[in-house]
């Protein structure tokens, strides 16, 4: 893991996995790798964080690198996420909507910064399931991942905002085995990388500009105050 700072900018960029991690973005950054699923992702992140915060040395932005799944966009295309849902979340029984954390002052569905020109939108859906084939019937965001969620919910508690960079690796048809998400990687990689020079772009035109950002609010449960300021909530390039 490395820092990078590109127009006055600092950038923590953050992957799941290393099979992700091909030779475009290789030749690129040095992310921090948090492992698979929202356990890992919420764990490593913040463990993270909380060290560059000890140092001095937070990020002025986290950029979230991966593959995900859809059935509805193009496969290998890279989407900045506009949106992002925790799916594995249901406290209906209790009267609280789905996808509502109980007992916490936040939206079902939470906007993200997109802030790179050209490279298109999409709402996506976090969960600590694979989708495959008739699962998808019952999300509603179109593309599905394992950690962006919860890497948000980690960079909101130290008031650093996301962005969430998805190619797509799968979806088309059922998942059967690993190589049906591994054989995408390569051009999920490349296009990726060329996302990724687009937002670097951006950065180096318009500086810490680009981040000026108004205020999400969030609320921390009951009775206890937030250690640190909300993240924003989009980005203007």
């Amino acid at each position: 893991m490395k820092l990078a700072r590109h127009g006055g900018v600092s950038l923590l960029y953050v992957m799941a996995a290393p099979a992700e991690y091909g030779l475009h973005l290789q030749a690129r950054i040095a992310p921090l790798m948090t492992g698979v699923g929202p356990v890992e992702a919420a764990v490593n992140l913040g463990v993270a964080l909380a060290r560059l915060e000890a140092a001095g040395d937070l990020p002025d932005l986290i950029v979230s690198l991966g593959s995900c799944g859809s059935r509805v966009l193009d496969h290998a295309a890279v989407y900045q996420a506009a949106s992002v849902a925790y799916r594995d979340m249901d406290a209906s029984p209790l009267g609280f909507p789905k996808g509502v954390t109980p007992l916490l002052d936040q939206p079902a569905v939470l906007s993200l910064p997109c802030p790179i020109p050209g490279v298109p939108t999409a709402t996506l859906s976090t969960g600590a399931n694979v989708v495959s084939g008739a699962a998808y019937d019952a999300i509603d965001a179109e593309m599905v991942d394992m950690e962006t969620w919860a890497l948000v919910r980690a960079a909101q508690t130290f008031g650093v905002p996301l962005i969430a960079l998805r190619g797509v690796s799968d979806g088309r048809a059922e998942l059967k085995a690993l190589e049906d998400w591994t054989s995408t990687l390569h051009h999920v990689d490349e296009n990726l990388a060329a996302a990724l020079d687009r937002l670097i772009a951006v950065l180096e035109a318009d500086g810490p500009a680009a981040l000026e950002l108004p205020a999400l609010e969030i609320s921390a449960p009951p009775g206890q105050d937030p250690a640190h300021p909300p993240a924003p909530d989009s980005i203007t390039p």
